[in-house]
């Protein structure tokens, strides 16, 4: 998941930017690249996406950060099974 912190400029200023913004993640959303995306209020956006690899996701990010400058922070996430599976392996670890 990536939420973006655009850089502070008046939103009438980037309303291309931003309409360019929408063009480029709409196929991506079509092709499951991103399973889902929020605008924030005030300004930003929030992102899910389902990549292969950290390449693919440091180029999405360029070209987004190409669109509309940003700070992007990240949080890895994992499928509900893969988390149930990695806590069934810790079952009886030591606390």
């Amino acid at each position: 998941m990536v939420v973006s912190e655009p850089r502070p400029e008046p939103p009438s200023a980037i309303a291309a930017r931003r309409q360019a913004y929408w063009r480029w993640i709409e196929p991506l959303i079509a092709s499951g690249e991103v399973r889902s995306v929020h605008a924030r209020v005030g300004r930003g956006a929030v992102v899910l996406f389902d990549l292969p690899g950290n390449e693919a996701l440091h180029r999405r990010l360029n070209e987004w950060a190409d669109i509309i400058p940003a700070q992007f922070t990240l949080y890895p996430l994992l499928e509900p099974e893969a988390a149930k599976g990695f806590l069934s392996g810790q079952q009886g670890a030591p606390a």
